[in-house]
């Protein structure tokens, strides 16, 4: 869930960026539809994440937390974090993403670099919206990644202790009993 949200949040960006940069009025006006439609979509992921985090708790916020993180670290790779361009298949590597899959493979890069130039201010604006976000889901302020990535430590660190109390409080069954 919180993979494609920030999914989401990206491509709301990458429309709205594309929309500032053409000139054709048709042109803009479908890209800034796109950008709204991707912003329903994040919020309908978000609506999904605070149930998710009702019924499961920490375990839903450390594993929201910890890709949040990968998520909003993009500018320490050399290509945008999406869900379409992140290896899922070693069996298939390096074909196993949506976008190696495309007949021109580059053209996102292209895309993003040279026509429409998303860059670091843009990108910026993409990891502010992934932590605001983050920080109405967790009730806590992320005013950076690295505030984020300590809290997904500590969430960690809580997760890892409620289950080894909760596996010492297991009592084995008497030889020859089945357990209840």
């Amino acid at each position: 869930m919180m993979l494609h949200f920030c999914g989401e949040i990206r491509l709301n960006h990458w429309y709205r960026r594309a929309a500032e940069w053409h000139s054709e009025p048709v042109i803009k006006a479908i890209y800034e539809t796109l950008a709204r439609d991707e912003a329903r979509h994040g919020g309908a992921y978000l609506r999904y994440m605070k149930k998710a985090m009702q019924k499961f708790g920490d375990e839903a916020r450390a594993a929201f937390a910890k890709v949040g993180v990968l998520m909003a670290s993009a500018r320490r790779t050399a290509q945008a974090l999406h869900p379409t361009n992140l290896h899922v298949n070693t069996s298939l590597f390096p074909r196993d993403t949506v976008q190696s899959r495309l007949p021109d493979p580059k053209w996102l890069e292209a895309w993003l670099d040279t026509q429409i130039q998303f860059d670091s201010v843009w990108e910026g604006k993409v990891v502010e919206r992934i932590l605001h976000n983050l920080s109405l889901l967790m009730e806590r302020s992320f005013a950076s990644v690295q505030e984020l990535n300590r809290y997904r430590k500590e969430l960690t660190a809580k997760v890892a202790a409620a289950a080894a109390t909760a596996a010492s409080s297991v009592v084995p069954a008497a030889p020859g009993v089945k357990p209840a």
